[in-house]
């Protein structure tokens, strides 16, 4: 069975590039959502002013891989005690959000934060918002990872969020 979670953690360069590392997972779609401007592109998301986060839309087969294990590895890969930002990168268009499509992702999505609350140690901010309009990101920001190794953003921030994923669930690895 196929299923789409909408989740924002910083920049989506580095969840997508982590999601694609887990078996089951048929594709992560970069987008914005959570915000008032229809069909924002980047440069107005970067602004602030719309009120979207950087998100990404993972497809998953739960027959290949838990759904609470994507949520999991969301927790995993950024850092949900950040308000608006994930490190150098700061604004409400970072911020940690999950965006359910319906009253059951809603549960999977609040059970997934009560867990990640054990072991993160200070209080999380990541909201749990309404799943509005998801506008797909330009194709530049597509897989940008993997078209990008060597850019220096990857280096330093998508590789160790990356690496943090591969290591705690080495398990659903491709």
């Amino acid at each position: 069975m196929s299923t789409t979670f909408v989740v924002a953690g910083g920049c989506f360069w580095c969840l997508d590039a982590a999601y694609r590392q887990l078996q089951g997972v048929t594709e992560v779609l970069s987008c914005y959502t959570g915000g008032t401007t229809a069909h924002p592109t980047y440069e107005q998301v970067c602004t602030g002013a719309t009120g979207h986060a950087e998100a990404v839309a993972v497809t998953f087969d739960e027959e290949q891989i838990p759904a609470g294990v994507i949520l999991d590895a969301f927790f995993t890969m950024h850092d949900p005690t950040q308000l608006n930002r994930q490190g150098n990168d700061v604004g409400t268009q970072y911020r940690s959000a999950m965006f359910p499509a319906d009253a059951a992702q809603t549960a999977q999505f609040e059970a997934a934060r009560a867990r990640a609350a054990e072991w993160w140690p200070g209080e999380l901010v990541t909201t749990i918002e309404p799943l509005g309009e998801v506008t797909p990101a330009e194709d530049a920001h597509q897989d940008f990872f993997a078209k990008n190794p060597t850019q220096g953003y990857c280096l330093a921030v998508a590789v160790p969020k990356v690496n943090k994923v591969r290591a705690a669930f080495t398990q659903y690895l491709r």
